[in-house]
């Protein structure tokens, strides 16, 4: 038998047979790792089995190639921070539905695995969550190998009015390169480099320039599939958070 033991963030699950359940984690050694838990379905695991949830996981197989199962114990629920809390929900599912569809299976991320769980822990302080969420995306963007640069001008190497990101390179671009080309450009809000204005309105503008390399660079890559729906429920909350 082949088995492992670590903390894990369930990332989601669906049925298997009459009472079990098939779940995919994120753990920081094992990466995105699937694998059945027996009785899944039943009243005492079915709460504890929900997604963002902080569990105590141990995997088992015949062989590596196989699905395997898992025992479970709960750590941690994050269930309640959500609960009642659109943008917190809103959040728990974006998060978890983009890496379950752009984590490679079973490869380590260590460091991504814990700006997440930091990121879940944040969960219900509408005053933070948003800005960490973006700089969550960002780093998700340079784990998975499409970070952006925007130190300096793609084109004339200076740093001053920097105000577009390059869709191609992923580059900063500033407004006098930019030329007859700028219609085509990314926004380059302050706030994706870590100055001025953090609102949620602008958060929510960088949010769309993460979202097109997320989409067209990182997902694009996995084949003909769409954004996940949570991430477009998360940006409305934020933009709806930011008029109340």
């Amino acid at each position: 038998m082949i088995e492992w033991r670590s903390e894990a963030a369930l990332l989601s699950s669906r049925p298997f047979g009459e009472n079990g359940v098939i779940i995919e984690v994120f753990s920081a050694l094992h990466g995105r790792h699937a694998g059945v838990v027996r009785g899944g379905a039943s009243r005492k695991l079915a709460p504890v089995l929900q997604p963002g949830a902080q569990l105590s996981v141990a995997w088992k197989a015949r062989l590596e190639s196989h699905l395997g199962s898992f025992a479970v114990e709960p750590i941690r629920s994050r269930a309640a921070a959500a609960m009642g809390d659109r943008l917190a929900l809103a959040g728990l599912n974006a998060v978890c539905s983009l890496l379950a569809m752009v984590l490679p299976e079973r490869e380590a991320h260590e460091p991504l695995y814990e700006r997440t769980i930091a990121l879940l822990d944040l969960l219900g302080q509408q005053d933070v969550w948003p800005l960490a969420y973006l700089r969550w995306e960002q780093a998700l963007l340079e784990e998975m190998g499409f970070a952006m640069d925007l130190s300096a001008c793609a084109v004339r190497g200076v740093n001053e009015d920097l105000i577009y990101v390059s869709p191609k390179s992923g580059r900063a671009v500033s407004r006098e390169a930019a030329g007859e080309w700028a219609d085509r450009m990314l926004p380059l809000p302050e706030v994706l480099t870590g100055k001025g204005d953090a609102s949620n309105a602008q958060i929510a503008k960088a949010l769309g320039t993460t979202g097109y390399f997320i989409e067209h660079r990182l997902i694009k890559g996995l084949g003909d599939r769409p954004m996940p729906a949570a991430r477009t429920r998360l940006l409305d909350a934020i933009m709806r958070a930011e008029r109340t």
